[in-house]
């Protein structure tokens, strides 16, 4: 029963955010602009310093955009249902929310991954093959590899979520998680690989960008469709994601049964 209430939910996320046609339209183009230029200029970057990082042109300019068609999807930049939870907090209907019959963590759980399904088919998959058509891209025609980086990209959605609902949950004691989220972007783009494959941060910071959660969410489903990781080393890799998300849940349920011991209601 339980099961069948979220994958409502999910599904409702997915239809609700298919409403906004025209801000996907935009998000789309912009991700699509912002991924010619990037691309432009790390083919610019890799004329000069061929082989950087090991990757070659090709690879560096497929890196940036598989990057851009992660960027909504694995919501790096934030948004989604922290968007929604925070303006419960201004409200105070997050009371409502805690007296549902279904587990807090697990219905923003299955709202976020709605949200991921749709963002991917559109802002992820579009801006892609935009990407294709106006570059050469190294894409696999294995259509089990293509299998092998979704399930990394599920696992990076899950990861993400773990970490914005942690800095989400500091709203339940500040009633304004805007600056603790703030500060998990900037992070986040940073360590994720978003902006650089981590390959080319130098000596300690690049070993500590790797242990980080960070790394799942952009860095290691773009190694999965580029093939830098395959057999035991993806399963490894699998695992780092998972590891890292069934760690990040518990912390965010350990966090979320600390807040609701006394929740203070926005208003009184």
């Amino acid at each position: 029963m339980r099961g069948g209430v979220y994958s409502s939910v999910a599904r409702g996320a997915f239809r609700r955010y298919a409403t906004y046609r025209a801000a996907t339209v935009a998000g789309t183009v912009t991700n699509t602009v912002f991924g010619v230029i990037l691309a432009s200029t790390v083919l610019a970057l890799w004329r000069a310093r061929p082989g950087l990082g090991g990757y070659d042109a090709a690879q560096a300019v497929t890196y940036i955009w598989i990057s851009q068609g992660l960027l909504v999807t694995v919501a790096v930049w934030g948004g989604g249902f922290q968007d929604d939870l925070q303006a419960r907090f201004r409200s105070g209907d997050i009371a409502v929310d805690l007296y549902r019959p279904v587990d807090f963590q697990g219905w923003w759980l299955a709202t976020d991954l709605g949200r991921a399904g749709y963002q991917l088919v559109t802002r992820g998959a579009l801006p892609m093959l935009a990407g294709a058509v106006l570059f050469d891209l190294v894409l696999p025609g294995d259509p089990l590899v293509w299998a092998e980086f979704l399930l990394s990209v599920a696992l990076a959605v899950l990861v993400s979520f773990g970490l914005r609902f942690l800095a989400t949950l500091t709203g339940f004691w500040l009633h304004e998680s805007e600056g603790v989220r703030a500060v998990m972007t900037v992070v986040s783009m940073f360590f994720s690989g978003m902006l650089l494959p981590l390959a080319l941060f130098p000596g300690l910071l690049g070993e500590l960008a790797r242990l980080l959660p960070f790394s799942a969410m952009v860095q290691l489903p773009t190694d999965v469709l580029l093939q830098r990781r395959t057999g035991t080393a993806l399963l490894g890799l699998y695992g780092f994601q998972l590891a890292w998300g069934a760690a990040l849940l518990a912390l965010g349920r350990a966090g979320q049964a600390l807040a609701v011991r006394r929740v203070v209601v926005q208003g009184g």
